[in-house]
């Protein structure tokens, strides 16, 4: 006879032991990963848009925007971080958790033994691995244009690094709605908290040519930061204080977006 069938037979409580952090992550994530491949068209929009606007915008803008400025000024790399945060803001599996916690998984599952921060985690890290996949197609978009990268392969890796971290940054955001609400409608308008930080930043122009109100805007921007460091990358080279302040507004954003996330995670969990 097992331990586990003499402890019921005795009438002591059986507690079910946890399989660990890293497992536990790791189960939540491939799940996440095997339901995001079997959706592509839930990602779909994701890539297909930025690489719209992207060409459209080169197409409209880049005569214009290159008189204005001195030789050698290329709006395509100058475009190229834009696209690219357009493409890997936003996305996660946010709208899969909703559909989790309407039909009863996320409770269900909140019974077992897993650990509670491997619930977000493991889904946060399914959302890296999409969004770096988001980015590299738009990038390479970009050098078949014929954009050359001023700091090499290694700057190629490192702006890929930017994109997926800052990405992942935002997710926080639509999984802090979703369990909060439990609403779809609610987490698709969750990329509407993008739209201040998209519009009001150095994305079609450079920030010397922007004036009064928006100027000031700018430098408050967190995006601002992200795009200088993507662009140094693309366009001047190593500069190590424009990455620095990448790294930072990134920060600052994850900061802000976790915490609203598992706090929001803590309540559905005291809430079974």
């Amino acid at each position: 006879m097992t331990s586990v069938a003499t402890a019921v037979q005795h009438g002591e409580r059986v507690h079910p032991r946890s399989a660990g952090f890293w497992t536990d992550l790791r189960t939540v994530s491939l799940r996440a990963l095997r339901l995001t491949w079997r959706d592509p068209e839930a990602f779909g929009p994701a890539l297909a848009i930025p690489l719209f606007f992207f060409v459209v915008n080169v197409g409209a803008l880049q005569t214009f925007v290159e008189g204005s400025f001195p030789p050698g000024f290329d709006y395509k790399a100058f475009q190229l971080p834009v696209a690219v945060v357009f493409a890997v803001t936003g996305v996660s599996r946010a709208n899969a958790l909703v559909t989790d916690i309407q039909n009863g998984y996320l409770d269900r599952l909140l019974l077992t033994p897993v650990r509670r921060g491997t619930l977000l985690l493991g889904l946060m890290t399914a959302d890296f691995v999409l969004i770096v996949a988001l980015a590299v197609p738009v990038l390479l978009l970009g050098l078949a244009l014929g954009i050359h990268v001023a700091t090499g392969f290694g700057g190629i890796v490192v702006f890929v690094l930017l994109a997926g971290l800052w990405g992942l940054a935002f997710t926080g955001f639509p999984y802090a709605i979703a369990l909060r609400t439990g609403n779809p409608t609610a987490v698709n308008n969750a990329f509407l908290l993008f739209f201040p930080f998209a519009f009001l930043t150095t994305a079609y122009l450079p920030q010397e040519a922007m004036t009064g109100w928006l100027a000031t805007a700018v430098k408050f921007n967190p995006t601002t930061y992200l795009l200088e460091g993507m662009r140094a990358l693309m366009q001047t080279g190593w500069e190590w204080a424009s990455l620095g302040k990448a790294l930072l507004a990134i920060a600052g954003m994850g900061i802000i977006s976790f915490t609203l996330a598992f706090r929001s995670l803590r309540g559905r969990v005291k809430r079974n």
